[in-house]
């Protein structure tokens, strides 16, 4: 009796400790989170992301296959702020984990950890996909990036604290090489301060507001809303108005309305990677930020 009952108390051990079989195994919600949980995680990590950088995030299907590895996740890393509102939860419930459940250790929201811009003052369909919290496509800042190292890295640290010095010392190492590159790119991005741009999406506040261009409108009428003939007639009169140098979107959106609008001006119509992988430069969160800033020089030169 006492032999069967040790047993079973090993195999629940085994059940419930993230690290039993080796890797924690993470679930990132898109690719930033999971080229970030890489970086601090190492080889201690084992990264399932469950988006490419060619999807819309506020738009994806809760397939058997993405519920399949959420059972069997230690933690999920999500945007948080709504944007996964469409099929996270789905997800979530539909695998039964209770480890990576929203309130449980095994659920991180990188949203919680900075401050978010463009919160609604009145929440109304009328006005398209709001994010009741703000804006949440933080990571177009490389500021925010620093914060939510910090905080994973805990989050990694209390999920496994064998390896919980292992975890601290990649994120000092990696916020030491994040600052430096920050520096750079601040340096580089210097004569884009005041320049004034047309987004497709509301998707680049956050760029937008770290390099100082200024938005002068958007190709959709609200957010989520495909472009109008209508609308893009008056984007077109406001550029007259207000000469802009470029017309900006991220590459999983469609070219039509921004080459519309630059068929009709003088200017460039530019696709950003919205995140790692949006390009084929862009292949890790460091280049992300090269490629983005080198892809705006290019269009203001």
């Amino acid at each position: 009796m006492r032999v069967r009952l040790l047993h079973t108390l090993c195999v629940l051990l085994v059940m419930w400790t993230p690290c039993a079989f080796g890797a924690l195994s993470i679930l990132a919600t898109v690719p930033e989170w999971g080229a970030l949980a890489t970086e601090i995680g190492g080889d201690r990590v084992s990264v399932y992301v469950a988006t490419t950088a060619m999807q819309d995030p506020h738009h994806v299907e809760a397939r058997p296959s993405l519920i399949a590895r959420a059972r069997g996740a230690d933690l999920v890393v999500a945007t948080g702020a709504e944007l996964e509102a469409g099929w996270l939860p789905l997800v979530t419930q539909q695998a039964g984990n209770v480890r990576i459940q929203p309130g449980k250790p095994g659920y991180f929201e990188a949203a919680a950890r900075v401050t978010l811009v463009d919160k609604p003052v009145k929440l109304d369909r009328a006005g398209g996909d709001v994010h009741a919290a703000g804006d949440p496509h933080i990571q177009t800042d490389p500021r925010n990036i620093a914060p939510v190292a910090a905080g994973l890295a805990a989050r990694l640290a209390e999920l496994d604290p064998a390896n919980a010095a292992f975890y601290q010392e990649r994120q000092r190492a990696f916020d030491e090489r994040w600052r430096t590159a920050m520096s750079r790119w601040e340096r580089e991005a210097a004569p884009l301060r005041g320049v004034a741009v047309v987004a497709h999406h509301k998707g680049f506040t956050y760029l937008e507001r770290w390099l100082g261009l200024e938005e002068v409108a958007t190709l959709e009428p609200v957010p989520g809303v495909e472009p109008t003939a209508a609308h893009l007639s008056r984007v077109l009169a406001t550029i007259e108005r207000r000469p802009v140098k470029m017309v900006i979107r991220a590459t999983y959106q469609s070219d039509r309305a921004s080459q519309w609008i630059a068929e009709r001006t003088n200017i460039r119509a530019v696709a950003l990677p919205a995140t790692v992988g949006g390009t084929p430069a862009a292949k890790n969160l460091f280049a992300f930020y090269d490629d983005l800033i080198e892809r705006l020089l290019a269009a203001v030169q």
